[in-house]
């Protein structure tokens, strides 16, 4: 039986401190529509998506985040799975709401909220392009944040905010606003982030609400072991890592990594592949034959 990755408490519900994140599955790779067009052509129905999503469940990551309701494949993908391996999964809702001021709006921002809620979310986020429309700068404020927070409550599910603007979170804690939960965009590139990385973690470090972070690999700009590090040791311990990945193995890999950042130890990893193994630099014979070691895939043992 695989260990259980460490879980963390938000609103009373026990979540895994690793989230499985979308976009690797969806076709939101952040690098280029080649690259999106090869994860849709791969990750096309329930069956292509759950072998990613049983390696998660695998070690108990059972919470998924990303705009589930208004996906049905991704849904039908959570259901299967859920059917296969008897365990349930928590969904992290974050859907795009029409937040305009008007009648007409808030009738279309209820009926997605509604099915946000009929799909089984625990926690419904405001997707970021919702909620930013929302930002006053001049007044530090989130004008009408709290009709579609209670929308959220009142159709029983945990209200949030998906933060790509860092202000959201300062503003939301500074407001007092119904929010149990943020998304935060964090990883050691400053990719998407637009203020500097130390800004950001200070946020995150002086947040009211755990945080769900995401994009801890820049979208594949930083190798997991970089990215994963950084996260894993510069969040606290409610928070959480979002993690998108592109097949099983890598699943493996990246809970591998960030269970050994948790535990301060050196993942165990595969040497790095070449034509020519035995180099220096990948361990080379010398290391090799000093250690008594056959085969280079165990040099990350040393």
């Amino acid at each position: 039986m695989e260990q259980l990755f460490p879980r963390t408490e938000v609103a009373g519900v026990s979540l895994s401190r690793m989230i499985i994140g979308t976009n690797w599955l969806l076709g939101w790779s952040h690098t280029g529509n080649a690259a999106d067009q090869m994860i849709r052509e791969r990750y096309h129905d329930k069956e292509s998506m759950f072998p990613v999503l049983n390696a998660f469940l695998g070690y108990g990551i059972d919470t998924i985040m990303g705009p589930i309701s208004q996906n049905p494949r991704m849904l039908d993908a959570i259901e299967y799975a859920e059917q296969k391996t008897g365990k349930r999964m928590i969904l992290v809702d974050t859907p795009i709401l029409n937040v305009s001021d008007s009648r007409q709006a808030r009738a279309e921002a209820e009926k997605a909220v509604r099915e946000s809620a009929r799909i089984g979310s625990a926690f419904c986020l405001i997707h970021h392009s919702s909620a930013e429309q929302l930002v006053n700068k001049n007044t530090a404020t989130i004008d009408r944040l709290g009709d579609y927070t209670s929308m959220i409550r009142d159709a029983g599910m945990k209200p949030g905010l998906s933060a790509h603007m860092p202000e959201l979170i300062v503003y939301s804690d500074a407001n007092g606003y119904d929010v149990e939960t943020y998304i935060q965009i964090y990883n050691c590139l400053g990719f998407m982030m637009q203020v500097e990385i130390e800004t950001v973690a200070s946020i995150i470090h002086s947040a009211k609400k755990p945080v769900m972070t995401i994009k801890p690999m820049g979208a594949g700009r930083c190798t997991p072991y970089v990215g994963l590090n950084f996260s894993w040791n510069t969040i606290r311990s409610c928070d959480m890592v979002t993690v998108g990945c592109f097949s099983e193995s890598e699943v493996h890999e990246d809970v591998e990594i960030s269970s050994a950042a948790l535990e301060h130890r050196f993942p165990n990893l595969s040497g790095r592949s070449s034509p020519n193994r035995n180099q220096a630099a990948l361990g080379g014979k010398q290391v090799t034959d000093e250690y008594g070691i056959k085969d280079m895939n165990d040099v990350h043992a040393l």
